[in-house]
């Protein structure tokens, strides 16, 4: 049995990245990361050309990346939430999926789960339905196909101005706007979610879960 891992973030060794790896070892199963940025593919243009044969006609790696997922066993969607939703990556590679979905419904009952890393601090509670929402859309995706959802872990995740690297913050900086009119990168630091022993435990029982999931 094989569970692929898919992580939206374009960050190297992200947070996002890190906290699937752990999902897909608690697993037991053997594993395949893959990082959308290292690949070039767009969203899905509803043209139906793939009704007949349950593959795409575009020429990208969006075919490649839909043919991976449709011969693993399981699944795992990682994404993060620039201007509160989804990542484009991670939305555009779950249109892509859509060939799976013709007459044939490949992927229904493969057990999948949901991770999903935010800037959005917990204090901020009128921010936090970006996390969920997230989590929504890979859960009904999966849903939809007739897959097994097994859950979701959100996690918090790094505004991009903590690495801007220029002198000062900018009037619109989200550190200012998640963390106040005074937060600097130096104040507010790198979040690594490692330092969270609840969200790690989360992270591998999603993946337990999972790998379990095979031997009821």
């Amino acid at each position: 049995m094989k569970v692929l891992g898919v992580s939206g973030s374009p960050v190297q060794n992200s947070n996002t990245d890190r906290a699937l790896k752990i999902a897909l070892e608690a697993t037991c199963m053997k594993s395949e990361f893959i990082k959308l940025s290292d690949y070039t593919f767009g969203p899905c243009d509803a043209c139906l050309g793939c009704i007949k044969t349950n593959k795409c006609i575009k020429k990208d790696d969006g075919v490649m990346l839909a043919e991976k997922t449709f011969k693993a066993d399981a699944l795992i969607i990682a994404g993060f939430t620039p201007y509160s939703s989804l990542d484009s990556r991670t939305k555009a590679y779950i249109e892509r999926l859509y060939p799976l979905r013709h007459r044939n419904q490949l992927m229904a009952g493969k057990p999948g789960g949901a991770i999903v890393t935010s800037a959005n601090p917990s204090r901020q509670e009128q921010m936090l339905s970006a996390a969920a929402s997230s989590i929504d859309a890979i859960k009904h995706y999966m849903i939809d196909e007739g897959m097994n959802f097994l859950g979701g872990v959100s996690l918090l995740g790094n505004v991009p101005c903590v690495r801007c690297g220029q002198d000062g913050q900018c009037q619109m900086s989200g550190l200012k706007i998640l963390y106040g009119k005074d937060a600097t990168p130096e104040s507010v630091g790198i979040f690594d979610f490692e330092s969270d022993s609840a969200k790690v435990s989360e992270l591998k029982k999603l993946g337990e879960a999972i790998g379990a999931s095979f031997f009821k």
